[in-house]
């Protein structure tokens, strides 16, 4: 009978919990609240919060290769399905429109991927760190987190670095959640406030034959010039075809609703899955997070810095604040950019023109991820 008893207390949670998964269960609790609470990406941060909680209950094993977690995580992320599924809802959410009516925009989102490239640096002169050693194609796939662009980073990993996948598909996705808490005081610390006063000027009508012919440009320029990247611009100008070309409404709406409702759902959850305390408490996870943010400030601050450089030359029709939307978090930075110039002027609706380089954020991370193959990829 005692060992029956025994037996029991030992197949309980009480019996088997350990202070880093209840650390990370908490953890869970916390981005859950920040969902429903605070608003803050509840897309993103709710099923990954349930997915931190679910992979920490012990003995249950839901993140192992037989876990229903484990199975969802190899079956969208470590194959790369996942990136390209949400890069083509992606594409067929988007308007391209206002990039199209501003070209110059592309430099925004040119100069915001600045970030990955000095992180680059920061991830292998790292390695002086104990406990950390970041090779080449580490360092590449760590780089990638400061486009804030989760997708990207996910598809960079899975063929550099399948081993950080787990640490950096976390933190590359926590960043795009945090977007409107991490941006806000950069903009404001890099611009004055007559700065971000400046209203801009009406965009341009955009013609449907200039949005339908746009993605198919887009498409062959990355075929003629950096065809490693195709895989993600395929999808993104694909999605966008189907939005734009207007005879498969259908096709259209599945790819902006149901597909990416599911595919969103699946990859939240996996991700939750690799925040186990065994492998998430880790000097090298740490150091992950922490560069990712490095990278993540970074192209932030050169994002705006070239809307400031674009402010002077246009003599103030440009307002730099715009620059911030140079990172690939679509629409979330857009939309805290024009936050933050509504609080200066109730007056500046700034989406649209944040639109622009937003949009351009998403194929610099694209193109960025491309040049890091080639650099990296055969190390």
């Amino acid at each position: 009978m005692e060992n029956s008893l025994l037996e029991l207390w030992d197949s309980t949670g009480l019996a088997n919990f350990e202070w880093g998964q209840v650390l990370m269960i908490l953890v869970g609790f916390v981005l859950i609240y920040l969902a429903i609470a605070k608003g803050f990406e509840p897309l993103l941060l709710l099923p990954i919060g349930f997915g931190a909680i679910l992979t920490n209950i012990p003995l249950a094993d839901m993140s192992g290769p037989e876990g229903l977690l484990g199975m969802i995580y190899h079956g969208g992320i470590e194959t790369g399905i996942f990136p390209l599924l949400i890069f083509l809802g992606v594409g067929a959410l988007t308007d391209f429109g206002p990039l199209i009516a501003n070209p110059k925009t592309l430099l925004l989102g040119a100069a915001a991927q600045f970030g990955i490239f000095a992180t680059l640096i920061g991830a292998l002169a790292i390695n002086i760190i104990p406990g950390i050693d970041f090779s080449l194609q580490d360092a590449a796939a760590i780089a990638i987190i400061g486009g804030a662009d989760g997708p990207t980073a996910i598809f960079l990993a899975s063929r550099l670095a399948p081993d950080l996948l787990g640490a950096i598909a976390v933190a590359a996705y926590s960043y795009m959640a945090l977007v409107p808490i991490i941006q806000p005081p950069i903009m404001k610390l890099l611009t004055t406030e007559t700065e971000r006063k400046v209203v801009m000027q009406q965009l341009r009508p955009v013609s449907r034959t200039e949005k339908i012919f746009f993605p198919f440009t887009v498409l062959l320029l990355c075929v003629l010039l950096l065809p490693t990247a195709a895989p993600l611009i395929g999808m993104l100008t694909f999605g966008n075809l189907l939005k734009e070309c207007g005879v498969v409404e259908r096709l259209s709406r599945t790819a902006q609703n149901e597909l990416i409702n599911i595919v969103t759902i699946f990859l939240g959850l996996a991700i939750g899955s690799k925040l186990q305390a065994d492998q998430f408490l880790t000097v090298q996870t740490l150091g992950i997070l922490l560069l990712g943010a490095l990278a993540f400030c970074i192209g932030t601050a050169m994002g705006i810095l070239m809307g400031k450089l674009m402010y002077r030359m246009t003599g103030g029709k440009v307002n730099p604040l715009i620059g911030a939307a140079g990172v690939s978090a679509v629409p979330m930075a857009a939309r805290v950019v024009n936050k933050v110039g509504l609080d200066e002027d109730h007056h500046n609706f700034l989406l649209m023109h944040a639109m622009g380089p937003n949009v351009a954020g998403v194929i610099g991370s694209a193109v960025a991820a491309g040049i890091l193959l080639v650099l990296a990829g055969a190390g």
